[in-house]
């Protein structure tokens, strides 16, 4: 199995998702915790019936602890629909590295913190965030510090959170922020894949999913260049303009806590080894013949996309003078091989993956030391750099770069060690 192959069957938790792979196990219940809380209103009913609300959380005791004595409040990250906090639990303890067992079996009480929509604005999921810290803090035995962070989307939904509370001279009593993976400067979703998503709504609304979470209100906010039809530029959009208005609004980050982050990306400036400009899916049925996307490539009229199908118009995407994201250091996400499945199940469908991973947060963007605007600063050296021209106190890149926000020992372990 290949590197990249391999990639696929990792453990990870809070990835944007994309699409869901077709054969995605439903995880194993987690352990009753402790305390559950509601936020906000209920928006609807799951599958079994229960009311999903604007958000939960999950309390689980340290060992030893009654009560909420030592708190760590760990956000969702994005995807579609309501968060899984089955899932959610067993992505951060039965993988590689058992980080929630870890932090109680350090006296440490946990609070998994879900979305009732994981596509929703970031600003409106810090709201929910904001009442968490608060609840934590009435319900906190003794003065211990609280630890508040996130994975991927849950370290900008908390940052702004504690941010804002400071703006409003709330005391938050954090003494720690973490994010994990998270794209403080961008994340990266290639040009091609976003509009061969908007190709099959156009073409059937039906297959609509992908498009519709490309175009939500927190994919928008992240991503560094956006599409919104096949026949759009790749831009800035409004809503991410807006936001990163309101974040330097509030001060940018919080001031009181120790700032640390970690990245799923290598610092070192090395990429994953995914060329520019090669066929990233090839589709060969007889509904999408002839469909070839491609990796990012600079330079003008780079074309990313080939979009042919049986009953639809053919459409080529071309991008100026975009970086060469897709093997940059970075956490990475199967992007391709997970379109490549979801063509794979339409009828007379067929298509392949030879890149099935790209990088999807650079480890700048993780680690909040560069900017994304060349192919340059996404190679940085991060380690050779000054240790102050980060926006965090610490940080820790990982070894090799690995799936979006998978679990190691590596970064788990420097994490639980600095809380």
């Amino acid at each position: 199995m290949s590197e990249q192959s391999a990639e696929q069957s990792e453990q990870s938790v809070g990835t944007i998702g994309l699409v869901r792979p077709l054969d995605a196990a439903v995880p194993p219940a987690a352990p009753a915790p402790d305390e559950t809380w509601h936020f906000g209103r209920v928006l609807k009913e799951d599958a079994d019936g229960d009311p999903v609300h604007e958000a939960t959380a999950w309390v689980y005791h340290g060992e030893g602890n009654s009560g909420l004595v030592r708190p760590v409040l760990l956000a969702d990250g994005f995807n579609s629909g309501h968060s899984s906090l089955d899932g959610l639990y067993d992505g951060l303890e039965r993988g590689a590295y058992p980080f929630l067992g870890e932090l109680r079996r350090r006296g440490r009480d946990v609070i998994i913190l879900g979305w009732g929509d994981r596509s929703a604005s970031i600003l409106a999921n810090a709201r929910f965030a904001s009442e968490a810290i608060l609840r934590t803090i009435a319900q906190r035995l003794g003065g211990e510090q609280l630890v508040v962070g996130g994975f991927s989307m849950g370290g900008l939904v908390t940052r702004y959170a504690l941010a804002k509370l400071e703006h409003q001279r709330i005391d938050h009593q954090t003494g720690t922020y973490f994010s994990w993976d998270t794209p403080h400067r961008g994340a990266w979703v290639p040009i091609g894949l976003q509009a061969f998503a908007h190709y099959l709504k156009q073409l059937n609304p039906y297959n609509r999913a992908l498009s519709d979470q490309i175009n939500s209100p927190a994919a928008k906010q992240m991503l560094w260049r956006h599409l919104d039809s096949v026949q759009a530029s790749a831009e800035v959009t409004t809503e991410r303009e807006e936001f990163l208005a309101e974040l330097e609004r509030v001060g940018g980050w919080p001031r009181l806590p120790r700032l640390l982050a970690v990245a799923n990306g290598r610092g070192d400036g090395s990429g994953n080894g995914v060329e520019a400009g090669v066929p990233a899916l090839r589709s060969a049925g007889p509904a999408f013949p002839r469909t070839v996307l491609h990796t990012q490539q600079e330079g003008a009229g780079a074309v990313v996309a080939e979009l042919r199908a049986l009953l639809g118009k053919n459409e080529t995407v071309t991008t100026d003078d975009l970086p060469e994201f897709d093997g940059a250091p970075g956490g990475t996400l199967s992007s391709f091989a997970l379109a490549a499945a979801a063509l794979n199940a339409l009828p007379l469908a067929s298509a392949e993956a030879p890149v099935p991973s790209v990088c999807f947060v650079p480890a700048v963007s993780a680690v909040s030391v560069r900017d994304l605007d060349t192919t340059e600063l996404l190679h940085t050296d991060i380690d050779k750099t000054p240790p102050d021209e980060s926006d965090f106190d610490d940080h820790l890149c990982a070894s090799e770069n690995e799936p979006h926000t998978k679990i190691t020992e590596e970064l788990g372990s420097w994490l639980v060690d600095r809380f």
